[in-house]
């Protein structure tokens, strides 16, 4: 009985002490599991959900113990599954030329350097659940398919501009250390493709991640 108390109150110290103040600084890291695909602006019509990663750096400063600005740097995957390429060839027969056009089915991989800056509210008992939202940047670092040897790079966007939202929490390990939990998404706001002659073509993509936090 007395091991489950003092087990508790050490939890209860941790648990309170937890809360950053004004002028406090958080870094971290983390890895994610991605779902991502692209929508059409107009009529939301979706790709098949692709399975990726990302990996991040992460830096917030607190205006108080409720709220900061948060921003990282993500290396980001995105993309989307069970999209196709057309293939076209001709076949030379008698000076008459025959036109084979063929359906690549392929999955589409779109690497990205992501920088999301964000307001960060704190909330909860001890303040160690969060929610942030704001805008982000992606900064294409390349594209390729699956099933296809061609060069993708030219088709696509060098940049991707969007919202960013995400809500976690954040379990003390000691003082200067956390673990954290959150889920993360991101919708863009412009054309992934360079040129394109229908409806605009918007990243998706939400991600569960896991990392760790250090106070300085």
């Amino acid at each position: 009985m007395k091991n489950t108390v003092l087990l508790i109150v050490f939890i209860g110290s941790i648990l309170t002490a937890t809360a950053q103040g004004k002028g406090a600084i958080e870094v971290g890291g983390n890895l994610g599991l991605n779902l991502s695909n692209v929508s059409n602006f107009q009529n939301d019509q979706s790709a098949d959900i692709k399975v990726s990663f990302n990996v991040a750096g992460s830096f917030e400063y607190y205006f108080s113990d409720t709220w900061g600005i948060k921003t990282k740097l993500i290396y980001d995957r995105k993309g989307w599954s069970n999209g196709f390429i057309e293939e076209t060839s001709f076949d030379l027969n008698d000076f008459d030329p025959v036109v084979q056009t063929n359906f690549i089915t392929t999955d589409y991989n779109l690497d990205y350097l992501t920088i999301p800056i964000m307001a960060n509210v704190h909330f909860g008992r001890t303040d160690n659940w969060y929610f942030n939202f704001g805008p982000y940047l992606g900064l294409l670092l390349n594209a390729d398919l699956s099933e296809s040897n061609f060069d993708v790079n030219d088709a696509f966007n060098t940049t991707d501009v969007g919202l960013a939202i995400g809500i976690g929490v954040k379990i003390p390990l000691n003082d200067q250390t956390k673990l954290f939990f959150e889920y993360e998404g991101q919708s863009g706001f412009i054309d992934v493709f360079e040129q394109n002659n229908g409806d605009a073509v918007l990243n998706r993509r939400s991600a569960i991640n896991a990392g760790l936090l250090f106070t300085l």
